[in-house]
């Protein structure tokens, strides 16, 4: 009994020391020495000063929560209050729910409003709907497109000016084939300040 009791009590050190001690050690090390950036939070860093995350949408409203015009805005959010990581999740309302059908209406109208849209105008899908985690940071290409007149016109820069910006800091499509292609918000209104 005490030979088994030693060798289920060694056994265990042994597995904390590999697995609560060495493991995670090197995972980090090897975190910090090939993907430092992503390791650290992928921040993005304006004046040396962070300002997000290129990996976690953010809103970009006014103290009220009204979105502000001179941004590209990100796509709806429904993690706590909007883009609360603490928070990560979807709505968990189905495509039939009447509920979610009501708000996605009630964003399509809001968005060809604040985007100054005519009426009958497709909306991209992104621009009116949450992701599954509530935090995503890109919208589609279509999306911020839609967007740049607006963005052009609040900040009296020619719009094609602006148009060039959202196809500069466009990514293609993953691995050339899947998805479609996306723009970071963050990144893009980064950018967009830079812009003179």
């Amino acid at each position: 009994m005490r030979r088994q009791l030693a060798t289920g009590l060694l056994a265990t050190v042994a597995l904390i020391v590999l697995l609560g001690i060495a493991y995670p050690l090197a995972m980090t090390g090897l975190g910090q020495a090939f993907f430092s950036r992503q390791a650290n939070g992928s921040l993005v860093k304006v004046g040396g000063k962070a300002v997000g995350s290129a990996l976690i949408g953010q809103s970009f409203t006014d103290a009220k929560g009204n979105p502000l015009p001179q941004y590209f805005q990100p796509r709806p959010s429904a993690a706590g209050q909007g883009y609360d990581p603490t928070a990560s999740g979807a709505t968990n309302l189905g495509p039939s729910n009447p509920a979610l059908l009501k708000a996605v209406a009630q964003r399509v109208d809001a968005y060809r409003q604040f985007n100054h849209l005519a009426r009958g105008t497709p909306v991209p899908v992104d621009a009116v709907t949450s992701s599954a985690s509530g935090l995503d940071p890109d919208i589609s290409a279509a999306n911020a497109l839609d967007q740049a007149p607006r963005v052009a016109a609040t900040r009296h820069l020619p719009v094609a000016a602006v148009v060039a910006l959202v196809h500069q800091q466009a990514n293609g499509r993953q691995w050339g084939i899947l998805g479609e292609g996306s723009v970071n918000v963050l990144d893009l209104n980064v950018a967009l300040d830079r812009l003179k």
